[in-house]
């Protein structure tokens, strides 16, 4: 496995590694060592150096049952799946989470971006001062190197798009002089008001998991063997249909028979430039007993949140619960590529877990995923509305919809 330390081209070096092994309790080697040390910078487990002057002996290199604690602790604290497993996304995680501010020089990288929660603390100081209104979400892309080029011409620096000492010194004398809200979420929620209740003329973007070779689970259906990829290809062509009645503008984020990754998936949405991204998954444990629906939207430890994302998250949690009697898994902020690289409020919905008998023979049903579909074009619909003319959960047909949709369209058309 890769190492933590830091120098020139260890982002780089990491994103080529791509790496597939994972740590787990009982593991032993120099890549623990590695992960113990993060950790204890974290303050989340004693480091070594303290437990000279402790007298407790510590096998730095074993993965034990204090280290997998906090192992399980970092990932609650950062949104990741709570398993105790360091595998890529944890340890990507690892090394955003070991970088402060001023340890190195941010600067927009094309091909090989710059993550961290250094970039994040400049994000959030940027916004701060008004000169930022993206997520706080740790990733070094044109929006903040174009906030930085701002601010950098607004006090005298040189305006070139990079973080080093001097930009650094500025930022420290006015971060502790300067703060306010959130201008992302003020954002979002104007774009929302001002694009009106109707549905008709918005852009959404459906993106059905699975895809190409990668079925997922295939299982026996009304109609014969059906695999997870299928019941999620044929949920969202269900959604699109809706959609594309009412008239919005629908886009699929992959072909049939292709399985992008979620970057991939991310820039798609992007080039698009559509007003929402709706995820459509699976979820899969181990547990046959593990069962429920669950959605998500960007959110991380530094305290950013898209708005309008947890909103809709809500609306189609409770939405597709009141449809469908599937177990209510709840809303969560989470900060997978899929959420924080798109540049438009993203949901991802766990339709259900195909690993639940129960779930999973919901699923195969074309009745079931008409009711979640209608409970997502609902969910929207609802957002758009800010509370004006809404109907309790689970009561908006699809005819009410179109009729709704109608009538604000005559609306629109009286004299003034």
């Amino acid at each position: 496995m890769s190492t933590l330390s830091h120098g020139p081209g260890d982002d780089a070096s990491w994103h080529r590694a791509g790496r597939g092994d994972v740590l787990r309790r009982g593991d032993r080697g120099a890549a623990v060592v590695e992960i113990r040390g993060a950790l204890a910078a974290l303050g989340l487990v004693d480091s070594p150096d303290e437990d000279l002057t402790t007298g407790k002996h510590v096998a730095a290199d074993l993965f034990d049952g204090e280290l997998d604690h906090a192992v399980r602790a970092f990932q609650q604290r950062r949104g990741l799946l709570v398993d105790g497993i360091v595998g890529e996304a944890t340890y990507r995680a690892l090394r955003e989470a070991s970088y402060r501010l001023g340890a190195r020089t941010l600067v927009h990288q094309f091909g090989a971006p710059m993550y961290g929660d250094d970039v994040a603390t400049l994000q959030s100081r940027l916004q701060d001062l008004g000169f930022y209104t993206g997520l706080v979400d740790g990733y070094f892309g044109l929006q903040t190197h174009n906030g930085l080029m701002s601010y950098q011409r607004e006090y005298g620096l040189a305006a070139d798009g990079i973080c080093g000492p001097e930009t650094l010194r500025s930022l420290y004398f006015l971060g502790s002089r300067v703060t306010g809200g959130s201008l992302h979420a003020i954002r979002e929620e104007e774009l929302v008001r001002r694009s009106g209740p109707r549905l008709s003329g918005k852009r959404i973007i459906i993106d059905p998991g699975r895809g190409g070779t990668d079925h997922g689970l295939i299982t026996n259906g009304p109609d014969g063997p059906i695999s997870e990829s299928d019941i999620l290809w044929d949920l969202a062509s269900r959604l699109e249909g809706r959609m594309t009645a009412i008239g919005m503008e629908t886009f699929l984020s992959r072909p049939a028979g292709r399985s992008p990754s979620d970057t991939d998936r991310a820039a798609t949405a992007n080039t698009v430039g559509a007003d929402l991204m709706i995820s459509l998954r699976c979820e899969t444990q181990t547990s046959p007993s593990a069962n429920g629906v669950a959605s998500f939207y960007f959110g991380s430890s530094h305290g950013s949140v898209s708005t309008i994302g947890r909103n809709l998250a809500d609306f189609i949690q409770r939405e597709v619960v009141a449809r469908t009697g599937l177990r209510d898994c709840r809303t969560h902020g989470r900060t997978w590529d899929l959420l924080r690289l798109t540049r438009m409020p993203t949901v991802q919905v766990d339709v259900g877990y195909i690993s639940s008998p129960r779930d999973r023979g919901m699923l195969v049903t074309t009745q079931a995923r008409d009711a979640i579909a209608e409970g997502i074009l609902a969910a929207v619909k609802r957002l758009y509305l800010l509370g004006k003319n809404d109907r309790p959960t689970g009561t908006f047909t699809f005819a009410e919809l179109l009729a709704h949709e109608l009538s604000v369209e005559q609306a629109g058309r009286l004299p003034g």
